[in-house]
This record gives C-alpha cells, sequence and structure tokens, in this order.
C-alpha cells in the first residue's frame, strides 16, 4: 500500500512539473520580443522543410538547433528575471551575468542561421 502512495504522489509531482514548465514557457513567450521572433522564425523553417521536401537528418538538425535557441532564451530570461530581483539597481556583476546569458543566445541563433541557410540555398 505504502508504494502505491509513492507512485501517486510521483505522478502528481510529475503532472505538476509540466505545468510549472508551461508556466515558465508561457511566461519567456509573453515577456520577451525575442522569444516571439525566435519562435516565428522557427514556424518559418518548418514551412520552409515541407515546402522544400527537406531529409530526415536534415529535420533533426533543424529542430535541435531550434530547441536549442528557443531553450538558451528562455534561460537568458530566467537569468534577467533572477538579476532583477537580487539587483532591482543594475548590478555590475548583474550586468555581466545578462550579457553573456544573452551572448548565448546570439551564439546559438547565429548557428542557426548558417544551418539554416546550408539547408535552404541550395534548395532554392
Amino acid at each position: 500500500m505504502e508504494v502505491d502512495k509513492k507512485k501517486g504522489n510521483l505522478l502528481i509531482h510529475q503532472v505538476r512539473s509540466i505545468n510549472w514548465a508551461i508556466d515558465g514557457l508561457n511566461f519567456s513567450f509573453n515577456k520577451g520580443t525575442h522569444f516571439k521572433i525566435q519562435t516565428v522564425a522557427a514556424i518559418i523553417v518548418i514551412v520552409l522543410g515541407f515546402i522544400y521536401k527537406i531529409s530526415s537528418f536534415e529535420w533533426l538538425t533543424l529542430i535541435l538547433i531550434s530547441a536549442a535557441v528557443l531553450s538558451t532564451e528562455a534561460m537568458n530570461t530566467a537569468l534577467e528575471e533572477a538579476c532583477n530581483l537580487l539587483h532591482p539597481d543594475l548590478h555590475p556583476s548583474a550586468r555581466v551575468a545578462k550579457h553573456c546569458a544573452a551572448a548565448s543566445v546570439l551564439i546559438f541563433s547565429l548557428a542557426a542561421i548558417a544551418i539554416a541557410l546550408v539547408i535552404f540555398v541550395p534548395k532554392i
């Protein structure tokens, strides 16, 4: 009986965790202009993928890089919110942390552009 109770609690915890992640996704989308831009870019890439009938490997590559860009954008939002909470007046270290997080998004975004060019330019 004790084991069944723990399994039930685990399932409830997993459902709540998914809901918290969805809340974070909604917050990132509603809070950040860049997250919206990256989402639109991912949708455009998906549409182009269907139009140009890209290979399975190309799909996997685009899915992975798109997820990486959106994930780093969400982490950037999380870090900015934490820095704003800890240091409402822009602290030099908070500034550096925010800039480094933004740099990680930039790195993945540039990689995504390069990947999209490699995949789509030959097909266009």
